[in-house]
């Protein structure tokens, strides 16, 4: 990658100026990561043990689980590790690839939540479809292409990004290598690589927008012609927790992207760094856990153990969200 930069390290600010701050918000992180860590690796480990899980929503569900682990351990563990040893310096070459990686995770977690929306759209919308076209295959062929689109999108924002001449200051206000504070530190002309990255990022994710949209207008078209209140609860209970996913994710991520970076604020784009980038992967476990049936039950049987949740449920027969007929 050519690069006329004279930086040849930067260095992180971290959490917090703040001594004491910054020790509250490395304990508080670290905690954070770890319960992550647990929820993500458990989603997955019960979705890959139990068969009653082994359907197009929860192998969807199994790979979100793996883009936000991924996606958290590229970036906390080396901004805890810096905050306490004190070694704030990451060089230019690292700093590319803790980009490269982040932007691939977090474009794939994008792709990822428009493919639930489309099963979820089918599955409701077309259900006597849903079993020929929701096939292995194609939640196979969904899933690859959205690694590929995410190491696509990826490339372009870190190439976008690098190939600006950083001459100094060095110091990134922010606890990882993210683009409006690269950008920020760039010297020189950055008009036409701002306008790239955010036309192409907006036509990405406001696509995904439309798409995602689009299935739950489907989606809230055939639940409100569904005669009976029960059936149209079942109907929503499959997609609820989907839909707070969406949320969660349009409403704390894609804003960060989505504003000039001669708007951008370090202080406010550090906090909404902790909302995309480390709440929003713990939350999604608990999300797809604590409202769904069959997850709790997996979970039950993976941590026999732990407290009893409640599943007053467990004695009937707990119904597959993808092949509830509902009653029109």
């Amino acid at each position: 990658m050519a690069n006329l930069s004279a930086v040849s390290l930067f260095i992180l600010q971290g959490f917090s100026t703040i001594p004491a701050l910054q020790r509250l918000s490395t304990a508080a992180f670290l905690l954070i990561y770890l319960a992550a860590v647990l929820g993500n690796v458990s989603i997955m480990v019960a979705v890959a043990l139990n068969a009653r899980l082994h359907t197009p929503m929860y192998f969807f569900v199994k790979h979100l689980s793996l883009v936000d682990l991924c996606s958290t351990s590229t970036t906390l563990p080396r901004a805890l590790v810096a905050a306490m040893a004190d070694t704030k310096e990451i060089s230019l070459a690292a700093c590319a690839s803790q980009l490269f990686a982040f932007v691939c995770f977090g474009s794939l977690e994008c792709f990822l939540i428009t493919s639930m929306a489309f099963d979820r759209c089918l599955a409701i919308y077309r259900p006597l479809m849903y079993g020929a076209t929701m096939n292995s295959q194609t939640c196979v062929s969904l899933v690859a292409v959205a690694w590929v689109s995410g190491l696509l999108f990826s490339t372009f924002h870190t190439v976008n990004t690098f190939t600006l001449p950083f001459c100094g200051p060095n110091m990134i206000d922010h606890f990882f290598c993210d683009i409006p504070p690269l950008i920020h530190l760039a010297c020189g002309d950055t008009e036409v690589h701002e306008a790239a990255g955010f036309a192409v990022s907006g036509c990405v994710i406001m696509t995904c927008f439309a798409l995602t949209c689009l299935s739950y207008v489907l989606i809230v078209y055939t639940v409100v012609h569904i005669r009976s209140s029960a059936g149209r609860w079942k109907a929503f209970s499959t997609c609820s927790s989907h839909l707070a996913t969406v949320l969660l994710f349009y409403g704390t991520g894609s804003s960060a992207y989505m504003q000039p970076t001669a708007h951008y604020n370090p202080l406010q784009g550090r906090m909404a760094a902790v909302f995309y980038s480390i709440l929003t992967p713990t939350l999604n476990p608990l999300i797809y856990s604590l409202r769904n049936k069959d997850m709790k039950v997996a979970l039950r049987k993976l941590y026999p153990q732990a407290p009893s949740w409640n599943l007053s449920f467990r004695h009937g027969k707990v119904q597959n969200p993808t092949s509830i007929a509902f009653p029109l």
